[in-house]
């Protein structure tokens, strides 16, 4: 009797020690508590905002702040609310507040949940890299070093500080026969370049280039850009208003060039999500968006935060995008490889 009583006994302790037989006693639980929907009604509320505020970030007005493209700019970020609201809903045992979880959720998978895969689909003999190689990089032939060793065909270099210029033409020109320097952006390549300019993008000083690379498919024409630098201060919001102006002259010149390849390579402080970058991302392809793994975060190098730089393609189908290793500027390089004779 008393082995039997014993048997039973460790039988039903095994019962409720099993994994799937604690999620039911909990969902019993829940089930018999009274308060399981009154509960969380905040919660709920933060849940529902958080969706809205990622649905509708294009409604939220310029006018004060650029609030929009900050928002915009950071928009990924949202998502952290997510497990937030879901870990609160528990807590506070509401069947409310889960059920309303799983709408940020849904919206935010559905805008971002597409670059956690990988999209590249491997080939694109061309390769092109982008650095703003910061003016205060105090290893400038390092920084030159580790970029030549990336194997890139045309590298694109911002925030040249003019001391430095030398000292980048020399390391680079044993793999870069050709380059050209233009204000503070540089354009060094392994093929022939020819009807290099400056492009006025409106600051009165030059930040931004074009030249024809000349490939082995035939003339490209590439596009450096370094547009104005955006700061988050309290009393004036996010101050983007001359990297706006900027971004306008730069998508009039890149809509008015007359080769079909175009490749843009450059700091454009600020992310595709963000509105007033519309003049050019309306008419190009991020690379990264198009053949990248993940968020491709380039800035602060130290804990990246957003990608506000920028491979963009027009008639090139890119195959692949990604992070170059970090050197001493407060930027992280970043590489694509194209297919230049699809589009």
């Amino acid at each position: 009797m008393t082995q039997e009583y014993t048997a039973q006994s460790v039988t039903a302790g095994e019962e409720r020690h099993r994994p799937e037989s604690r999620v039911r006693v909990l969902f019993d639980r829940w089930r018999r508590d009274p308060g399981i929907w009154r509960r969380g009604i905040i919660t709920a509320v933060f849940a529902v905002a958080t969706a809205f505020l990622m649905m509708f970030h294009a409604q939220i007005p310029n006018t004060i702040g650029n609030l929009g493209s900050l928002t915009e700019t950071f928009l990924a970020w949202v998502g952290l609310m997510v497990p937030l609201l879901l870990l609160v809903a528990l807590v506070r045992r509401s069947a409310t507040a889960l059920i309303a979880v799983l709408l940020p959720a849904i919206v935010w998978l559905n805008q971002f949940g597409g670059l956690l895969t990988d999209k590249s689909t491997g080939g694109g003999d061309f390769m092109v890299a982008t650095h703003n190689v910061n003016a205060d990089n105090p290893d400038p032939e390092g920084t030159a070093a580790k970029l030549t060793e990336s194997g890139a065909d045309v590298i694109a270099l911002e925030e040249l500080k003019e001391d430095d210029v030398p000292v980048y033409e020399k390391a680079l020109a044993g793999t870069y026969k050709y380059h050209s320097v233009q204000g503070t952006v540089g354009l060094w390549s392994k093929y022939p370049l020819s009807a290099t300019r400056p492009v006025d993008i409106k600051l009165g000083w030059v930040r931004a280039m074009r030249s024809t690379v000349t490939t082995p498919e035939g003339p490209v024409a590439f596009y450096v850009a370094h547009l104005p630098s955006v700061r988050v201060k309290l009393h004036a919001g996010f101050t983007a208003n001359q990297r706006d102006k900027s971004a306008d002259a730069l998508g009039e010149a890149i809509f008015d060039e007359k080769l079909d390849r175009v490749i843009l390579l450059g700091d454009l402080n600020g992310t595709v999500n963000d509105r007033s970058l519309k003049a050019v991302t309306s008419q190009m392809r991020s690379t990264q968006g198009a053949a990248g793994y993940g968020y491709g975060f380039s800035w602060p190098a130290s804990f990246p935060m957003a990608r506000i730089d920028q491979i963009m393609v027009r008639g090139v189908e890119p195959t692949s995008s990604w992070s170059l290793p970090r050197t001493e500027s407060d930027h992280l390089p970043i590489a694509a490889r194209v297919d230049l004779t699809q589009s």
